[in-house]
């Protein structure tokens, strides 16, 4: 049968089933350190698969590009976490404390990945610097993220210093990845001939890491909290977020004269924002507070990115074309 046109992807199918499983049946007591061990292990394969897959030719070959990277870090980890504190006046009466709390953990994290290497490709963008651009965001935000979020929402972390939450990610995150890469040239092939093997890790840690900090938020009440009215507003905030972003990045990588190939890595690879990584940070910053309400913003960007993006993409193309 054809899929009909109306329907999501199945990732995100997959996700809305995730919630509603742990919104109904949220783990608990041995179930839950089960899961959580689980979780920490799928994560740890995931970033060991990136490594493992990552090129250091295309490093090399997207390195040179450094006003670029330059800029792309410059709307990752500046840009957002400002324009989500001046915007507080306009997102504090359409969503809850612990929300804005998860918009502004939101601003503060790396780019994604593969999604972002994905739609410079199909919009015919520079790619390799694409793949250096998207990597360096997320092995600096390993430690960027918990410093940014140490200055900003100090009062909301859970204990422990900044660098201490760094070095637990550093350790969850990093590590697993300087490992693939050191694997790589045993494993490499294989890996890239197995494409398949890494979405399912990517999308299954996503999914368990979701369903473990959902089980835990239930627990807490979190759609006691959280009505229709206040997912609407969260879904504006979301929209306005990005396509200031969106916007912002691209006249300046215009006004700066890069060329049009650059200018859409730089779009894509700026204002995006990692399911993958968010989520894991979010368990050891925000231990023991309001998670599920620190990652649903998050859960929310990452779909609304997916779709702005893939059009965007294609419209890219077509000018091409």
């Amino acid at each position: 049968m054809k899929r009909p046109r109306f329907l999501p992807d199945n990732f995100t199918l997959a996700m809305i089933a995730t919630v509603i499983a742990a919104s109904f049946f949220p783990c608990h007591g041995q179930g839950e350190i089960i899961f959580n061990n689980v979780t920490h292990v799928a994560v740890s394969l995931l970033f060991f698969l990136h490594g493992a897959k990552l090129s250091r030719e295309a490093v090399i070959a997207g390195i040179t590009h450094w006003r670029l990277h330059l800029l792309v870090m410059l709307c990752t980890f500046a840009l957002f976490p400002l324009l989500g504190l001046l915007l507080k006046p306009v997102l504090t009466p359409l969503v809850t404390p612990d929300l804005y709390l998860g918009i502004l953990f939101l601003c503060m994290l790396p780019s994604t990945v593969q999604s972002s290497i994905a739609f410079t490709a199909a919009a015919r963008g520079n790619v390799p610097a694409a793949i250096c651009s998207a990597s360096a965001s997320n092995l600096f935000g390993i430690f960027l993220t918990p410093v940014l979020v140490g200055l900003l929402t100090s009062a909301q972390m859970a204990g422990g210093s900044p660098l201490d939450s760094a070095l637990q990610i550093a350790l969850q995150l990093l590590l697993p990845f300087i490992a693939g890469q050191i694997a790589r040239r045993w494993i490499g092939g294989w890996v890239e001939r197995n494409k398949a093997l890494t979405r399912l890790v990517d999308q299954g840690s996503i999914l368990l890491v979701v369903y473990t900090a959902f089980s835990e938020a239930v627990g807490q009440g979190l759609w006691h909290d959280v009505s229709w009215a206040t997912l609407a507003g969260l879904m504006v905030v979301n929209a306005l977020l990005l396509g200031l972003v969106m916007f912002i990045s691209a006249q300046a990588a215009r006004r700066l004269g890069f060329n049009r190939e650059d200018r859409i890595a730089i779009v894509f690879c700026g204002s995006k924002k990692s399911l993958a990584s968010g989520v894991p940070m979010a368990k050891v910053l925000f231990a023991g507070g309001a998670l599920g309400a620190v990652v649903l913003p998050l859960m929310l960007f990452h779909q609304l990115q997916l779709m702005v993006c893939a059009v965007l993409a294609q419209r890219y193309a077509k000018e091409v074309d």
